[in-house]
């Protein structure tokens, strides 16, 4: 397949328009992650087990706040994903900054089916609105970057990146519902507090801030369920330390089961994303 800019559209659930970052990898399933188209009173810290609906779901629903007060932080990424007996992981690790919603990851995608083929990793520049991508693979020349418009994406890059944007992972809570108080535990020595529930996703775009609502719109209008069931892990100060986020959609007739985590760490390190200049963007063919 080749995709000329932005022009060729594929479509996943409702109509997912992407085209391959990591296609040659398990084709069925990689597809659609490696396509581009051109009661506490004082939050998560007063959780306990007896506290309400209420409270937990606040507690979530503002994680997103504490993220943007803490400004930035170190993040590991993983997306699993199976369609009948193939499962394929794709891990990123960066950084990323929740004040200036910018950051970068670099993607490694996995062997083909075969075993073989390794594959460059994929540098990522994440910013509101653009996904930049750097080693995309076949038809674009080496010192070339593809930019995606993350509001033309019927995902909103929850999916299509191989990687949930760290802002839009934690924009996502925002649409929290039915919370529940898991527990009480301990994250690579941090204690945190255990929360399970459902977010919705037109909720989560409503409630979104300015920066990442354009692509949860998208999404809210392209998944084929609003419902995304989720884990979130929230330290002492309401920061997010880790979400498991849920996705599933329909692709050419197989159910596609999709496992996307975020693991954020290091607040405060220093970020620092340069966007390529316009003359560094790839216009032309990309081969899938």
């Amino acid at each position: 397949m080749v995709v000329q800019g932005q022009q060729q559209r594929r479509r996943y659930g409702r109509g997912f328009p992407v085209a391959p970052v990591v296609a040659p990898v398990v084709a069925p399933v990689v597809a659609v992650v490696v396509a581009v188209t051109a009661g506490g009173c004082s939050g998560p810290a007063g959780a306990s087990p007896g506290a309400d609906a209420g409270a937990a779901a606040a507690a979530v629903r503002e994680a997103p706040d504490a993220l943007a007060r803490a400004g930035t932080s170190k993040a590991r990424t993983s997306m699993e994903m199976a369609t009948g007996g193939t499962r394929v992981t794709i891990r990123g690790e960066g950084a990323y900054d929740f004040a200036a919603r910018h950051g970068q990851l670099k993607v490694v995608l996995p062997k083909d089916a075969a075993g073989g083929s390794r594959h460059r990793p994929i540098t990522e520049l994440l910013a509101p609105g653009a996904l930049y991508m750097k080693n995309r693979g076949a038809g674009v020349p080496a010192d070339k970057w593809v930019r995606v418009d993350t509001t033309t994406l019927a995902d909103g890059n929850l999916v299509t990146g191989g990687a949930t944007d760290p802002a839009a992972a934690a924009e996502l809570l925002r649409g929290a519902e039915r919370v529940t108080y898991v527990g009480e535990e301990e994250l690579a020595g941090v204690p945190v507090t255990h929360y399970r529930g459902v977010t919705d996703l037109g909720r989560a775009a409503r409630a979104a801030s300015p920066q990442v609502r354009g692509a949860l719109a998208a999404a809210a209008k392209g998944f084929a369920k609003d419902a995304v069931p989720f884990d979130a892990y929230l330290d002492r100060e309401g920061r997010l330390r880790k979400v498991r986020h849920r996705f599933s959609f329909t692709n050419e007739g197989r159910t596609v089961a999709v496992a996307s985590t975020t693991l954020l760490y290091d607040f405060g390190v220093p970020v620092v994303v340069r966007l390529p200049p316009r003359k560094d963007i790839y216009a032309g063919k990309i081969e899938a």
